[in-house]
């Protein structure tokens, strides 16, 4: 097949649905099929087109960033001419030009495959709730145009007010997650050069975005310490958020926590991620609201435990392998006492690596992806 992907955002961004994309753009790839994928140049020094790891990449100039999207004036004409070069169209959503892609692809006599990684969730405050309801409107508009729409769990898309109206053409296909296996040297060496040998380690990921409910976390961090003064919390990801000032709202949580928080960046290397995965004796999924997180995955792939809150969505990794708690959501005591249970009796949330691995096996993901894309051409 020759495939046709489009997307706000692709490789080198790193977030959770990029992955995603990139994984399953990838994984096609080297099933033999012709992928192009049309993104965003979201920075300047990106160029406009290139080959990355059997993927065909063409970056359209951004004239500003809105928000979390970028605006592309040659959008429509690039789209319409690759459109009529390709078999079918996949559109990762949220992303505002979802409706515009359906129509050029019907206009062409092309499907599309809209997948969606969760629905679009802004923080409080005039703008945003402006941006929420204008995205939503037009993501309406593509979700009716889409002629199948997949999306990461079941139990998402029966709870989903957006998809809820489409369910008649909504396929449920775990997305596909990859991260090595941790070197235990390495885990026990990093472990050591950051003084934490003795401690108990919470480890959390991820953008520091209203939607991940860090704030409760952070919350709870003396509902723990009152319990096990041993523990330290250890953060990797980029606090500085461009289109949210939410790390700012609660930085004085975090300089009251700052003796007992660890923060490691952004990891981008797979390795060096599985290991901080491994170092971590639990890892907290705090969110408000979350579709299908990679690194609650990725952790107990790493063989961590995963307390995360009872959301739709976020809650189907830890129910179907156990290794983990669900705790209510927005609720910082409710979550000190999940990581404090997990903590004192860790053995019992731990599950052969092997039955994960065959729950979220990526090559079954791939495969499933690709029977629905035949299926439509």
């Amino acid at each position: 097949m020759k495939i046709l992907t489009v997307l706000t955002y692709y490789y080198p961004h790193w977030t959770g649905l990029t992955a995603y994309a990139r994984r399953i753009a990838e994984g096609l790839a080297a099933r033999g099929h012709q992928v192009t994928v049309v993104t965003s140049r979201f920075r300047r020094d990106l160029p406009l087109e290139e080959e990355h790891r059997g993927v065909h990449i063409v970056r359209l100039p951004s004239a500003f960033r809105l928000s979390r999207g970028q605006v592309m004036p040659s959008f429509i004409p690039v789209v319409d001419r690759l459109v009529r070069e390709h078999d079918v169209v996949q559109v990762h959503t949220p992303m505002l030009e979802t409706w515009l892609v359906g129509i050029l692809a019907h206009r062409a006599g092309k499907k599309m495959l809209m997948t969606h990684h969760g629905d679009l969730v802004m923080p409080s405050g005039l703008w945003d709730r402006f941006v929420q309801l204008t995205v939503g409107f037009m993501q309406d508009r593509g979700a009716e145009i889409a002629d199948v729409i997949s999306i990461h769990s079941q139990d998402y898309a029966d709870q989903s007010d957006y998809l809820r109206p489409h369910r008649r053409k909504v396929v449920a296909i775990y997305p596909p997650v990859e991260i090595p296996r941790p070197n235990p040297e390495a885990v026990a060496s990093w472990r050591n050069e950051l003084g934490l040998d003795k401690a108990k380690l919470v480890g959390f990921a991820g953008r520091f975005v209203e939607e991940k409910g860090f704030d409760y976390l952070l919350k709870a961090i003396p509902l723990v310490l009152g319990c096990m003064p041993n523990v330290k919390f250890v953060y990797a990801g980029d606090h500085r958020v461009a289109y949210e000032r939410f790390f700012e709202r609660w930085q004085h949580l975090v300089e009251a926590n700052r003796e007992h928080l660890v923060m490691l960046g952004l990891i981008t290397d797979p390795q060096k991620l599985a290991n901080f995965y491994a170092m971590c004796d639990v890892f907290a999924l705090p969110s408000r609201t979350d579709c299908f997180p990679s690194v609650q995955i990725e952790a107990m792939l790493c063989g961590t435990p995963v307390v995360a809150t009872n959301i739709p969505g976020a809650r189907e990794v830890v129910r179907v392998t156990q290794q983990g708690l669900l705790v209510e959501p927005r609720n910082e005591r409710a979550l000190a006492e999940g990581l404090l249970q997990v903590l004192r009796e860790r053995e019992k949330y731990l599950v052969p690596q092997e039955r994960i691995r065959a729950i979220f096996d990526p090559n079954k993901s791939i495969a499933a992806y690709e029977r629905l894309l035949q299926s439509m051409v």
